[in-house]
């Protein structure tokens, strides 16, 4: 449970410095940062031999939809982990990508969501 608490606090960490802008979402491969934390591959993936993309349910087991939603609660032009279609349930997979740079999922309907770094 010790091991988890501080992985949890990592991830959040690591989580505000990307919503603050001290490192891009767009440049961060979650697998290198869930590595650095001290994770291993079958940690979400599970130990299948072909491995899978990580279901949310892997994500959900370290990090609080409803905390990351409160973090990001004041991102322009909407918060990205509370929205009218999924509320703080949207897939994780949708715009965070392990093993490649995360994007913004929701560009594609909503030209006017580039989010940008807080002050």
């Amino acid at each position: 449970m010790k091991f988890l608490k501080i992985h949890q606090l990592l991830l959040t960490v690591a989580m505000i410095l990307c919503v603050n802008g001290v490192a891009s979402a767009e440049t961060i491969e979650l697998g290198k940062l869930h590595a650095n934390a001290g994770l291993n591959c079958s940690d979400c993936h599970g130990d299948a031999k072909k491995k899978q993309p990580a279901p949310m349910f892997a994500c959900l087991q370290c990090h609080d939809t409803q905390e990351l939603a409160a973090t990001t609660k004041d991102v322009q032009p909407t918060n990205p982990h509370k929205n009218r279609h999924n509320d703080t349930e949207t897939n994780c997979n949708k715009c965070h990508h392990q093993h490649k740079p995360s994007e913004n999922a929701c560009i594609g309907c909503h030209q006017r969501f580039e989010f940008k770094k807080l002050p």
